[in-house]
């Protein structure tokens, strides 16, 4: 736990939050902020700052409660599709430093793009740059 991170004083039970779901080591809970109806955000319980700090058992009970969640979520507000997102960090848009995804009801005429606008302005690749990088992710 951090003492200063508002999602593990959720955690804790020390601020409301609107919850809709919980495992031993996640947590789901309702955007105070959202981007639509139903939007849901899942964490892990232990304060992790980013994806990549999670434990393997941490990030598969977070993707495992996204995966049982966002089905429902759609039906409890009717939406058509979800869009599901994590913003890794500041640079990303990051606003509370504590991993989180978020699960995002959308509805048809919505207004919102593909999760593609989310870089700005797209790179213009070639093949190759596309197969170095590829490479180097991949370690070859």
């Amino acid at each position: 736990m951090s003492d200063d991170c508002i999602f593990c004083s959720i955690v804790a039970g020390d601020i409301p939050g609107r919850i809709v779901a919980e495992t031993d080591a996640a947590l789901a809970f309702l955007d105070a902020n959202p981007m639509s109806r139903g939007h849901t955000l899942v964490i892990p319980k232990t304060h992790r700052q980013r994806v990549a700090d999670l434990s393997t058992e941490e990030s598969r009970a977070v993707f495992d409660l996204v995966h049982d969640l966002a089905p429902r979520i759609e039906a409890a507000v009717g939406a058509d599709a979800h869009t599901i997102g994590v913003n890794d960090g500041p640079d990303a848009g990051q606003e509370v430093p504590h991993a989180h995804v978020h699960v995002i009801p959308r509805f048809e005429g919505d207004g919102g793009g593909p999760i593609h606008v989310a870089a700005g302005d797209r790179p213009d690749l070639s093949d190759e740059e596309l197969d170095a990088i590829a490479s180097d992710i991949g370690g070859e």
